[in-house]
């Protein structure tokens, strides 16, 4: 996940190491990554375009999907450092994680656009 350094798919993920491990199954792959998630090494940022992405960034941030190109990008301090306890203690609910994402056309893609 690291040498790729996107929010790659398990297919995406299988390509890579499959060019360097050709014995190795797409099972495995989607084996491990759902340990790697269990483990909290990874987060499943959930469904775009299709297929499930994974990020090895597993601090507290956000997400922005460019409709154009399809890139995903880690969004930083979008969230109030509040939030979680807010939220928490409105009706006392435990909070394990978030996944909040925002989607248009990234920078490179709206230059394009003119």
């Amino acid at each position: 996940m690291r040498e790729l350094d996107i929010h790659a798919t398990a297919e995406q993920v299988y390509d890579h190491v499959a060019a360097e491990h050709p014995s190795i199954s797409k099972a495995t792959v989607y084996r491990n990554l759902g340990q790697m998630v269990e483990a909290g090494e990874l987060i499943n940022i959930g469904n775009f375009y299709g297929a499930a992405h994974y990020d090895h960034n597993c601090h507290k941030h956000c997400h922005f999907a460019c409709d154009e190109c399809k890139r995903i990008f880690d969004v930083s301090d979008c969230l109030p450092p509040d939030l979680y306890g807010r939220i928490a203690s409105m009706d006392g609910h435990e909070i394990r994680g978030h996944n909040l994402s925002f989607n248009g056309l990234c920078r490179d893609c709206k230059a394009k656009a003119g």
